[in-house]
């Protein structure tokens, strides 16, 4: 037998919101003569005599409660609630003298006590640490935070049914990877007792995606969670979501096409308008999508036309001028990557289409139909960091295989986040990859976007933190 003096349910029949919506247009005065029951936090409680106020929060919003000691059971007792604690309601709908909408307590029920008082300090809490570590306190104290992960919600939901209705497939794939590969990233290790190996937290579903291309999933995707054992900063956090598909019969140039269309899709509906304000800027979708060569914005930005092709000295020595530390093993299509990384991707408002990238630092894309030494993979740049990643499929199990042992030799010299060879997948694209475009959108840098919020800690309900000390 239990001793709890809180019910282990009650029966909440109406929100906040839904009384709002009923009766938000009542006069002063008024009595309805209908009976509601609501339940949530107590956020605000002014007792004055023998009547009291107090404002009730719930999910969809709040509403007045008004007290009486003529009329509300247990009314001293509720008159002394602490601001946090959940109750449940019974009462009319009526409004007071001044016009507030309230529910005219008649029963009442304590359903959980706040044991941590909120306290005068309950309008927000400013400390970022304090926010991220105690994210069930910031979701009252700051209704921003709660708006931000109402947005990722909404954006994760509406993506999945426009993919849908274009035909795409959504199909889980495995989190544990025998092989990290998909991505150049340092991956997370662990442990399989039973059968005594290494598996990896994976850093990117590429791989397995495509195995179901060639498996007769010609329009695959998945909405997945993966992870990088790499810095954090306000873009990065070591576990995240992005969007990847597969679409079969298609290149770089349709990735263009369809991530401009959805983009576009998404902000008419989430936001109601083409053009979003971030950070005190605009970003207008509607207006012509820039498309850039990576080799041009590098050249225009530090004034010296260069290439794949250019004498690596030269481009070393427009790295070091930079101070960008070199590393032997860097061909130039490295080299030229660092230099883009460190003069021009930052300064790209976009969107942008920044496409070519050299083979060298593309070892899943496509060789260019007619620039040797680059690739069909382009990065859309918004807000002056990359949101997509895109390419033509490299379909050529011999071209895969001269890649992952490039990247694997890379690996070796000491470099952790190069690939190593993936005989299956090999194997799998000698039966056959059709033509196939790839796109890979991180969702929280996109709802950073869509909610105006300039750390990627804001749309992840709890990230990643250091230990507390206790």
């Amino acid at each position: 037998m239990t001793n709890s003096p809180f019910p282990y349910t009650f029966d909440r029949r109406d929100t906040c919101a839904s009384v709002v919506s009923r009766f938000g247009a009542l006069g002063p005065g008024s009595s309805t003569g209908v009976a509601v029951s609501v339940a949530g936090r107590v956020m605000l409680m002014r007792p004055q005599g023998k009547l009291a106020f107090a404002r009730l929060v719930d999910a969809s919003g709040s509403i007045q409660l008004f007290a009486s000691q003529a009329d509300t059971g247990n009314f001293e007792e509720l008159s002394k609630l602490s601001l946090g604690d959940w109750v449940g309601v019974d009462g009319e709908v009526i409004t007071t003298k001044k016009g507030e909408l309230s529910v005219k307590v008649d029963t009442w029920v304590l359903l959980a006590q706040a044991r941590r008082g909120f306290g005068d300090k309950w309008k927000g809490i400013s400390d970022p640490d304090l926010r991220y570590r105690q994210r069930y306190v910031d979701l009252w104290a700051n209704p921003s935070s709660r708006e931000s992960l109402l947005m990722r919600a909404a954006t994760i939901s509406f993506i999945r049914n426009w993919l849908e209705k274009r035909g795409f497939i959504e199909i889980d794939t495995p989190v544990l990877h025998p092989i990290a590969g998909g991505a150049t990233a340092r991956p997370f290790v662990t442990t399989h007792n039973t059968l005594d190996m290494d598996l990896y937290l994976r850093i990117a579903p590429e791989l397995y995606l495509k195995r179901l291309v060639v498996g007769g999933f010609d329009r695959v995707y998945e909405i997945a969670r993966v992870f990088r054992n790499e810095g954090m900063s306000p873009r990065h956090n070591p576990e995240f979501t992005m969007l990847e598909l597969y679409q079969a019969y298609s290149d770089y140039n349709d990735a263009m096409v369809l991530i401009k269309e959805l983009l576009m899709d998404l902000a008419k509906e989430l936001t109601g308008d083409l053009v979003l304000t971030y950070q005190g800027n605009l970003i207008d979708l509607g207006s012509t999508w820039e498309k850039r060569s990576l080799s041009e914005l590098v050249s225009e930005a530090i004034g010296l036309e260069v290439s794949v092709s250019t004498d690596r000295e030269v481009l070393v020595e427009q790295c070091k001028a930079r101070d960008i530390q070199v590393k032997d093993d860097w061909g130039q299509g490295k080299l030229i990557l660092e230099l883009y990384e460190k003069t021009c991707e930052a300064t790209l408002w976009g969107p942008i289409f920044v496409t070519d990238f050299p083979r060298e630092v593309s070892p899943l894309a496509r060789a260019h139909r007619s620039q040797p030494g680059l690739t069909e993979r382009f990065e859309l740049i918004i807000a002056g960091r990359e949101l997509v990643n895109a390419f033509s499929e490299l379909c050529d199990p011999d071209d895969q295989r001269s890649r992952f042992e490039s990247q694997a030799a890379i690996k070796a010299s000491g470099d952790d986040e190069a690939m190593e060879v993936d005989e299956d997948y090999l194997r799998a694209l000698e039966y056959g990859l059709p033509p196939t475009m790839g796109l890979g959108m991180g969702i929280d840098r996109l709802v950073m976007l869509l909610a105006d919020v300039s750390t990627i800690k804001e749309v992840i309900a709890f990230p990643t933190l250091r230990p507390e000390v206790y």
